[in-house]
């Protein structure tokens, strides 16, 4: 496997590169305990599955599109053509939002179930 290579150091070896890896990481485990959470959920039917879905919803989302995002960024030029595949992770990403939703709708969504939803005065 070829390593890309600039000034004479890996490209991964950079600090701001492992910095933006970092954070997609954390976004990413927490995307994960969220799911788990939900899924957890399901198998018992507690009254807190509709917000622990919600909530999954919402952290999985935005880390989807952060790591689409981020992994366009990280690979630079190549990021950008059709002859690699981040460009398909972009679509996926975007067209799931299209799908289940975005995150902005389930973060109402989730402040509606636990109250915190602004309700108009009549």
């Amino acid at each position: 496997m070829a390593r890309r290579h600039q000034f004479g150091r890996p490209i991964g070896s950079f600090q701001a590169v492992k910095h933006r890896l970092a954070d997609v990481l954390v976004s990413l485990e927490a995307a994960r305990s969220a799911s788990a959470y939900a899924s957890a959920c399901v198998a018992v039917a507690p009254p807190e599955l509709p917000v622990a879905a919600s909530a999954a919803a919402v952290v999985c989302s935005e880390t989807f599109r952060l790591a689409t995002a981020e992994y366009v960024q990280l690979h630079g030029g190549i990021g950008f053509t059709w002859e690699h595949p981040a460009h398909l992770y972009v679509r996926r990403a975007r067209s799931s939002e299209v799908l289940f939703g975005t995150a902005d709708r389930h973060r109402a969504r989730l402040a509606d179930l636990i109250g915190l939803a602004a309700r108009s005065v009549a």
